[in-house]
């Protein structure tokens, strides 16, 4: 169902075809791109940096929570910008601008859109609620709750309390792909249901360690699961809790700049 893309090896091949000097950024690791069969067409999955996502779909690009610390070289300015919440590391207006082009679409949940603050220079603003429904760009978006259960700095004051933000299950030609944004493994994201393609946040204290975050995945089987947003800890200790569970692939990319 899915087929794995290395973008800078043909742009390595293409450059020596041409007679050109390879460019140096062996300080990146090369991006991973999947591609997902749809009934509207391929849905090729890009993990950029940390809790940055791209997406192309239908002729479109989505950009999800993009942070200026991604290396963004080459990559297409978005018909859609997703944000979850309104913390820097996913609201970071220096990278929207850059990715913004006329017609831009954003999405995201209230506070989100009171803090771009940007219309009508943003064009198109859709406010999606952690529990509504909407059809932005024939792509549906459930919003789903993103808070902490425990953790925070002090008793009652989490690191994102509910309502801050939203994760969202996007719908794109019959698949359905989950980004947790800053959650923990909340009751409402073991409940959902039929997700192929997930995406959740390990970077404890702002959000659930990778063990517990794979007692999650057990929970609602994810068909392909990226963990993301995991600087600190280590991915590889959410794959291992989650082998030998039935119908759940993990993929992993380096997303924060390990060597």
């Amino acid at each position: 169902m899915a087929i794995g893309r290395n973008r800078c090896a043909r742009v390595a091949v293409l450059a020596g075809m041409l007679g050109l000097a390879p460019l140096a950024h062996t300080a990146t690791p090369p991006r991973q791109s999947d591609d997902i069969a749809t009934s509207q067409g391929t849905l090729r999955i890009t993990p950029v940096f940390h809790g940055s996502v791209m997406l192309e779909f239908d002729g479109k690009v989505i950009h999800i929570d993009p942070w200026s610390q991604g290396d963004y070289t080459g990559l297409p300015q978005a018909d859609m910008i997703v944000i979850t919440h309104t913390h820097a590391d996913h609201l970071d207006r220096a990278m929207v601008d850059k990715l913004k082009k006329p017609g831009t679409v954003f999405v995201g949940p209230p506070a989100v859109i009171d803090t771009l603050n940007c219309a009508p220079g943003c064009g198109t603003v859709e406010e999606v609620g952690d529990t509504e429904h909407k059809t932005v760009l024939g792509i549906g978006f459930d919003g789903v709750p993103m808070y902490n259960l425990v953790y925070g700095p002090a008793p009652g004051k989490p690191f994102h309390h509910r309502g801050v933000g939203s994760g969202y299950v996007l719908t794109l030609g019959g698949k359905r792909l989950f980004v947790s944004g800053d959650s923990e493994c909340t009751p409402e994201i073991k409940a959902l249901k039929n997700i192929d393609i997930a995406f959740l946040a390990m970077n404890p204290p702002r959000t659930s360690p990778p063990a517990e975050m794979a007692v999650c995945a057990a929970a609602f089987k994810p068909r392909i699961v990226y963990p993301y947003h995991y600087r600190g800890s280590k991915p590889e200790e959410f794959e291992a809790a989650l082998k030998g569970t039935p119908g759940v692939e993990v993929r992993l990319r380096k997303l924060e700049g390990e060597p």
